[in-house]
């Protein structure tokens, strides 16, 4: 090869390298902001409850709230389908501008939405729409930002940038726990119900415009542009995956059944179990061991990545699923007499643990299908999972332990680590897959 001819090889792989580092960058932060403008309405459901309910009842106002959060849960099987095949079809770039469009939106129309008491029961009708469209971006956030990450990396480093995925999606929560905590310490109590809150969803939405100016400067990913250039995109992405992709469609279920319910348990639910269920410390208390335990689990994703790269998925799920079906009953047991240290230790252990899940989920998923149906075929089978799995978690483990089985949960949590060990052994190893 001449000097020039090397000179041109070399440069053009620094252009791709920058174009790929480019697709990791905007697709992680579009992502963190995503899950910011989530996670905010969560974080300060007990201060703006108030403003979209009759005042008189701030009780069943907060309950409206929340139920209000529950039912965008919803929309997310119905995002990741509809905007699954909106993605496949027109392209990752389009998609990820679309889901982060509605979902900042949303956060401005939830600050500028005029209170109960100024336009009557219009207000909670806002709310509840505002929440049903950013479900329904939350559903097909995933599948899409997933494909676009999977696809952009080199073909020996998918799983480590596949689990930014998880790392920014993790990120936006810790990031709106934190904006939520610094207003309500910083803010007298009148001044965050009457204002502070919806600055918190403004600077969402203003977030939300830097991650959209990010994804708007984005390549479309080879995989996708070859897929158009052969001519292999579908007209119904959806029923493509039914037709041809059923069994991997089924196993993204099985993968995410085991790993979704643990999750929720884990980093959701278990400081209002130890706080409220088995009364060992109080509530800030265990959310002290449990945002350590978070940040400490974010910065682990991308060296199970790494790992995976080297040794393949399979081992480092069946990692997981093995480790807690070990570990479920002796956590369970230490947290029912231990204080903070006993509960610090448990998080740690058992987020070690689920890194080996989260840190491969969205590659393995990717992993499963072909670019003409990726995102379809990661995003409606996971949001179910989410939905099904994940959203029953905290309301199954609640009723075992107010129902005089405590001693069950371990039992649940362990039943999901065996249906983990059962899936992750069968499915095929993909490390050395080549993705078409």
């Amino acid at each position: 090869m001449s000097v020039q001819g090397s000179r041109t090889h070399s440069s053009a792989a620094r252009t791709e390298s920058r174009k790929k580092r480019k697709a990791l960058i905007a697709g992680s932060v579009g992502n963190t902001v995503e899950w910011i403008d989530w996670a905010l309405y969560s974080a300060l459901a007990p201060v703006f409850a108030t403003q979209f309910f009759p005042p008189a009842a701030p009780g069943a106002g907060l309950l409206a709230t929340l139920a209000v959060f529950a039912v965008g849960f919803v929309m997310r099987p119905v995002g990741g389908a509809v905007i699954g095949v909106f993605t496949d079809r027109y392209g990752r770039k389009k998609g990820l501008t679309l889901t982060i469009v509605m979902m900042a939106g949303c956060a401005f129309v939830i600050a500028l939405c005029p209170t109960y008491e100024q336009i009557g029961v219009a207000a909670p009708i806002v709310l509840l729409l505002a929440r049903l469209v950013q479900g329904f971006s939350a559903g097909g956030e995933f599948g899409s930002s997933s494909a676009l990450l999977v696809e952009s990396a080199t073909g020996m480093r998918r799983a480590f940038a596949g689990s930014w995925q998880q790392v920014s999606a993790g990120l936006g929560v810790l990031i709106a726990a934190v904006l939520a905590l610094v207003l309500t310490s910083a803010l007298e109590p009148d001044a965050m119900s009457s204002w502070g809150w919806r600055a918190a969803f403004i600077a969402g939405g203003l977030l939300g415009m830097v991650g959209l100016w990010l994804r708007i400067g984005l390549d479309e990913t080879d995989s996708f542009r070859t897929a158009q250039e052969e001519d292999r995109i579908p007209r119904n992405p959806l029923t493509e995956v039914f037709r041809k992709h059923p069994r991997a469609a089924l196993r993204v279920i099985g993968m995410a059944a085991a790993g979704v319910l643990i999750y929720y348990i884990w980093i959701n639910y278990m400081p209002g179990y130890v706080s409220a269920v088995i009364g060992t410390m109080t509530l800030q208390t265990a959310l002290v061991a449990n945002t350590i335990a978070l940040a400490y689990f974010l910065c682990l994703l991308p060296f199970v990545g790494i790992i995976a790269d080297r040794i393949g998925r399979k081992p480092v799920m069946l990692t997981f699923a093995v480790g807690f079906l070990v570990f479920a009953y002796p956590a369970f047991r230490l947290l029912e007499t231990g204080g903070f240290w006993t509960l610090f230790a448990v998080e740690i252990v058992g987020v070690t643990l689920l890194a080996g899940y989260a840190g491969l989920i969205a590659t393995v998923m990717a992993e499963q299908f072909p670019a003409e149906v990726r995102t379809t075929g990661i995003g409606f089978p996971y949001a179910i999972a989410v939905a099904v799995f994940g959203g029953t978690a905290p309301y199954a483990t609640t009723w075992l332990a107010t129902n005089g089985l405590q001693d069950w949960v371990w039992l649940y949590v362990a039943a999901a680590a065996l249906v983990g060990v059962i899936v992750y052994a069968r499915m095929p190893e993909t490390r050395d897959r080549v993705l078409t």
